[in-house]
């Protein structure tokens, strides 16, 4: 802390922030009053970083784009920048709450710059910070997303199978869904043997749910490493499936789900169906609810919370699912 020339404590200034707009071709960022554009490739990016650290930034935020941000925020992070990637809805609607309603890169990065202003002084700040990315769950995120390409493919071609009656189109579709099968198959194999070496323990412990089988359990080893490090409300809320309010003076909106990962609340939504047949706990849970006169769509996210928080106990505690520690009594 600086003293004044005249005896009073002047408060040190904080430092800036910078906020970059990213596209396929190019980084724009803005710090202070300033804005510049560099390459969306690795000589851009040691560009900018080296100019990042000569500024002394603190927090740097970013947009999701389409995984274009990702090597951008490798970069910074491995330079040693606090890192924060947001979604462009959240950044879209800041833009609009500041009045901003023009949209070009130089804007967005600009608007980005304030947004980061805003989280650097915010009390929850590292709950908005990018985990520095890890090799291995990475490369497990990539092929499941890829799975996940060729399973949406394989669908895609099936539906213009069943409304095609040409022979020579019907055989052309054939020939590619034939081929992506033996795709999904083999990128399944190459999934197995992955989670086996490298997630062994984790993923013997997700599976002895009934109703979690070698999807949702791939998908979440992938993409929600927090299972196991949050409070239940919090894990909840990371995957988007915790009711929010939508109160207003004497007015009691109805309570909805939304935001989140929607990757890992897609396979868990397919897996509380597995588990309402066959997990008697799930099964004897949304029984009750229904017989309370739930809505069948209401009970069956409420079974998909409560899958969700046993699976985040067990991953916290490194136990395997036991029926007796969630029996909810009569």
């Amino acid at each position: 802390m600086n003293v004044h020339p005249q005896g009073r404590e002047a408060v040190t200034a904080a430092r800036a922030n910078a906020g970059i707009d990213v596209s396929k071709g190019w980084l724009d960022v803005a710090w202070a009053d300033r804005t510049e554009r560099f390459a969306n490739d690795a000589g851009g990016m040691e560009s900018l970083t080296a100019l990042l650290r000569q500024q002394d930034i603190d927090l740097v935020v970013l947009e999701a784009t389409g995984g274009y941000e990702a090597a951008a925020a490798a970069a910074l992070q491995a330079a040693g920048m606090a890192v924060a990637v947001v979604n462009p809805r959240q950044a879209r609607d800041f833009a609009k709450a500041m009045g901003v309603l023009a949209k070009t890169d130089k804007v967005d990065a600009q608007v980005l710059r304030a947004f980061a202003d805003v989280l650097a002084r915010h009390e929850k700040r590292s709950q908005f910070l990018h985990e520095v990315p890890d090799e291995t769950r990475s490369q497990l995120a990539a092929w499941v997303t890829r799975r996940r390409q060729l399973v949406d493919m394989r669908a895609m071609e099936a539906q213009r199978m069943a409304a095609t009656r040409d022979k020579r189109s019907r055989q052309s579709l054939n020939k590619v869904i034939v081929f992506l099968d033996m795709q999904i198959a083999e990128i399944e194999r190459d999934l197995d043997q992955f989670t086996r070496e490298h997630f062994q323990d984790l993923r013997k412990l997700l599976r002895s749910a009934k109703g979690v089988g070698p999807v949702a359990s791939n998908t979440v080893l992938a993409t929600l490493p927090e299972l196991g490090q949050l409070d239940r409300r919090a894990i909840g809320s990371l995957v988007g499936v915790v009711p929010l309010a939508r109160d207003s003076g004497k007015h009691r909106g109805k309570r909805t789900c939304w935001g989140g990962r929607a990757p890992v609340r897609q396979v868990l939504y397919m897996a509380t169906v597995s588990a309402i047949r066959y997990n008697p706990v799930i099964r004897a849970f949304h029984e009750r609810l229904i017989a309370k006169g739930k809505p069948a769509k209401v009970a069956h996210i409420a079974c998909l919370r409560k899958l969700l928080t046993i699976l985040n106990a067990m991953a916290r505690d490194g136990t395997t699912w036991d029926a007796q520690l969630h029996v909810i009594p009569a």
